[in-house]
């Protein structure tokens, strides 16, 4: 795990270009060990929530209070994407007088939300995930059903991380050959 953070870029003025070369770096440096998937939080009725239960997997990663933080942020940014306000009516009534083509001229404040999110993920992902050998991926990339934590293993450590993870290893034995 010491060559990871070397591997991500660490400056703080790092530009977009630089962003998504540190996170294909991650992916070419280092192999996919397992995925850990944070389901959604059904209690409240079908707002768009995700649970804050910090899984296990991420136990030796990354701090509790650090992945809470996360989740947390991203359920304020989808209770503020399903807020129905005085803009989401103004929104439907232009929809309805321009039989929707308003819609190819103008973004829906869901849409605007939505952007704000994946930048978020990707901020998130370059400041945190990344130098931790974890990266999230966008719940909209899975239909809004989980957030997608995969976690990476640097591939010059010879077995660094030897917490038994029985459940997880059944499944891993071509993911060298067929990888992206």
């Amino acid at each position: 795990m010491g060559a990871a953070p070397s591997a991500v870029g660490t400056s703080g003025t790092a530009s977009q270009g630089d962003m998504v070369h540190s996170l294909q770096e991650l992916r070419r440096s280092a192999s996919l060990a397992t995925k850990v998937f944070v389901q959604r939080d059904y209690s409240d009725g079908t707002t768009c929530q995700f649970q804050t239960k910090f899984p296990p997997e991420l136990e030796s990663r990354i701090e509790r209070q650090l992945f809470e933080e996360t989740v947390k942020t991203l359920n304020g940014f989808y209770a503020e994407a399903e807020k129905i306000g005085g803009s989401s009516y103004l929104e439907g009534c232009l929809a309805c007088a321009t039989a929707y083509f308003i819609f190819l001229c103008m973004e829906t404040h869901y849409e605007k939300v939505l952007k704000k999110i994946s930048k978020y993920i990707q901020d998130q992902n370059e400041k945190i995930y990344a130098p931790r050998g974890l990266l999230l991926t966008d719940p909209l990339e899975r239909g809004m059903r989980v957030i997608e934590i995969s976690i990476y293993e640097d591939r010059c450590s010879s077995g660094s991380s030897s917490s038994g993870s029985s459940s997880s290893s059944s499944g891993g034995g071509g993911g060298g050959a067929g990888g992206r």
